[in-house]
């Protein structure tokens, strides 16, 4: 999947052969000036084998840096899988840890603002202060759930032809997640 994502297509299909693509593959972007990242989205579901590959996929290096910069991201849950006992070498490679932390309440708003002009939403498609509270209690400030309920509220201003994301819009959002009906 690496080296699909890269655009590489290996001559053979064995994993030594995987391998050297990829690492030729790096020591020509590190040639030319080029650090390449490989980021890890949901990497709480990788199973420890993977892990395991994750891990041997840092040791590729030149005798002045590394060739890759590897970044898991997940859930909360991927601290217990690296705290886990069989994952003390790739635990040992990682130099920083980040955790985002839920927003406070008062964020809630301007997070969803920033997303939306972000995302090259116009300035009438907003969302009232009702709907930012709702979106705010049932999200808990978890920028995840946040979007997603997002999602939905602007689905339902849509259906109703609306730039204005109301208290009603971010209620049926929530019911939509929750698999009630609206």
């Amino acid at each position: 999947a690496i080296l699909a994502d890269f655009g590489l297509t290996p001559p053979r299909q064995d994993r030594l052969t995987h391998l050297q693509t990829l690492n030729a593959f790096l020591l020509r972007q590190a040639a030319a000036g080029v650090n390449v990242a490989l980021i890890i989205d949901e990497a709480q579901d990788l199973p420890p084998r993977t892990l395991e590959e994750v891990r041997l996929l840092s040791n590729l290096e030149t005798a002045q840096h590394k060739l890759v910069q590897i970044v898991l991201a997940g859930q909360p849950e991927l601290n217990a899988r690296l705290d886990a006992p069989g994952m003390r070498q790739l635990r040992q490679r990682i130099t920083v840890r980040y955790h985002v932390l839920p927003l406070a309440p008062g964020e809630v708003g301007a997070y969803i603002d920033h997303r939306l002009r972000t995302a090259g939403a116009p300035a009438e498609v907003r969302f009232d202060e009702a709907a930012v509270a709702a979106v705010a209690r049932y999200s808990g400030g978890v920028p995840r759930l946040i979007n997603a309920v997002c999602d939905y509220a602007l689905l339902a201003g849509f259906m109703r032809e609306s730039r204005l994301i109301t208290e009603d819009c971010a209620a049926r959002a929530v019911a939509q997640l929750e698999g009630r009906s609206p």
